[in-house]
């Protein structure tokens, strides 16, 4: 009869440990990202074929994906599949684990999770300027102009490239040489116009296709040779032309053939994406494309009756990737900058490669902290783990939230908070990049079921009860016997 008490004592404290770990399942059934417990029982030990009594075999986790849960918040972010958000403790400055994935802007404007803990990831590790002006390093209210915003999904990094400038309309006025790329500021304007169309067109063209093999444009350059007519050009009769893309451009006699040559050198020039010089001594006239990879047709050269030849130095070639951006990029700033313009690029790259290490940063979400724009926050976004910031039409990367996962998952440490600490046991944090997907504006919603938790609530509390009757009925046998003995 005492053992019998023993036993049901063993279980009273038993269920009442299930008891408690039941209902924090219920109780957190609406925790972000919470893991429910599970705990399994053994029987103890035996002697002469009597049980003595239960006990509590293991506590454990249950790792079982979260249903996911759209919100509206941009901050918010869930995984699918294995793997956890990297965050530090700000107490102990150690990195800790979670699945929750409610995140906040922070008072210093780092990403946070709701109890102030910073957030880690992936910065950019190169950001390149491309500047006119090299007292300028970020986007300001000089750049006035949006040009272009794109983001390249390459195997091996995600960039962003953003392009803004002054307006050209405004500070471009006529210039140059005559005869050596003399521009009007119409025709500076319709360069422009013409080079920022083909920049946009092949940074989307990059775009969509950022593994092709980077290949350098060419611009078409073409020779007109007048040398053996030149000397015709005598009297206000006399004249030159050429047909380009089927308009024909005509120069007549003026002053002297010097004057002449280059006055229609200044008018090929003068036609939108096309440069012009001429050498007066030899009767050349070299026309060359502004636009990189596009081809023009030039054709039916005359000094008078008189047709010349005409010789291609050098053919258009687009060329694909990287260098194709690159060039057009060049050809349209150097545009810019005749027309006394203030052109900036700024490129934001994040390498994927040779990060298994989780060497990682805190991510800045103020464009103004980054120094990428003056006195601008900026809008946050996060596309798959990626952090943008937005300004008006333009879009930089700043960060990329990474995970992390365990051998042995199952040797974690709670640590409340939501949080998890890794140990000996569980091993290092693995990257989680390739085995789980980042959602945005959702959140993991807790693996606690409340009808299996009411129902195991439901038997814990009858397995009380019954431990509870075996004590008493132990006790009022006892008192039997003890009577009876008297």
């Amino acid at each position: 009869m005492v053992s019998s008490l023993w036993n049901g004592i063993s279980g009273l404290n038993t269920f009442e440990k299930a008891l408690n770990v039941e209902s924090n399942n219920t109780s957190n059934v609406n925790t972000t990202g919470h893991k429910s417990d599970q705990i399994r029982f053994e029987d103890m030990m035996y002697k002469n074929g009597f049980g003595k009594g239960t006990a509590v075999e293991a506590v454990s986790k249950n790792y079982t994906q979260g249903q996911l849960q759209p919100t509206s918040s941009v901050f918010d972010v869930a995984i699918e599949g294995k793997g956890y958000f990297i965050i530090k403790d700000p107490d102990t400055q150690v990195n800790v684990y979670t699945r929750s994935g409610n995140f906040q802007l922070g008072n210093d404007g780092t990403l946070q999770t709701q109890d102030s803990s910073k957030v880690l990831g992936l910065t950019p590790q190169l950001n390149t300027i491309i500047s006119s002006d090299p007292t300028l390093t970020q986007f300001t209210n000089v750049h006035d102009k949006f040009i272009a915003s794109a983001t390249i999904n390459n195997l091996n990094y995600v960039e962003t490239i953003n392009s803004k400038t002054s307006d050209y309309s405004k500070s471009a006025t006529d210039g140059g040489i005559s005869g050596d790329g003399y521009k009007s500021k119409s025709a500076k304007i319709n360069d422009i116009d013409a080079l920022m169309l083909d920049y946009n067109s092949k940074l989307n063209e990059y775009s969509k296709n950022p593994n092709v093999v980077s290949a350098a444009s060419s611009n078409q350059i073409t020779a007109i040779n007048y040398s053996n007519e030149v000397d015709n050009l005598l009297t206000e009769n006399d004249f030159i032309k050429v047909t380009i893309n089927n308009t024909e451009i005509k120069q007549y006699f003026d002053t002297d053939k010097e004057t002449t040559l280059k006055k229609f050198s200044d008018k090929l020039s003068n036609i939108k994406g096309l440069t012009s010089s001429v050498d007066t001594n030899t009767g050349i006239v070299t026309v060359t494309s502004l636009v990189p990879g596009e081809s023009t047709k030039i054709f039916d050269s005359f000094i008078n009756d008189k047709g010349v030849i005409i010789n291609n130095i050098q053919n258009a070639n687009k060329g694909s990737g990287e260098l194709m951006v690159t060039n057009s990029r060049d050809a349209l700033k150097e545009a810019l900058e005749l027309a006394d313009a203030k052109f900036m690029s700024i490129s934001n790259k994040i390498s994927l490669v040779n990060q298994d290490d989780l060497n990682l940063n805190e991510i800045q979400l103020q464009l103004r902290n980054l120094t990428l724009t003056e006195n601008t926050f900026g809008v946050v976004s996060i596309e798959e783990g990626f952090v943008f910031l937005r300004d008006g039409d333009n879009k930089f990367l700043v960060g990329k939230v990474e995970t992390a996962y365990f051998s042995a998952e199952d040797e974690l440490d709670p640590l409340g908070n939501n949080n998890f600490g890794a140990n000996a046991a569980s091993g290092d944090p693995i990257n989680a990049r390739n085995v789980n997907v980042i959602h945005s504006k959702t959140l993991e919603a807790s693996n606690s079921n409340v009808r299996d938790s009411l129902t195991n609530l439901m038997v814990y509390q009858k397995a009380f009860e019954a431990n509870s009757k075996s004590i008493t009925t132990s006790d009022e046998l006892l008192k039997t016997a003890i009577a009876l003995r008297k």
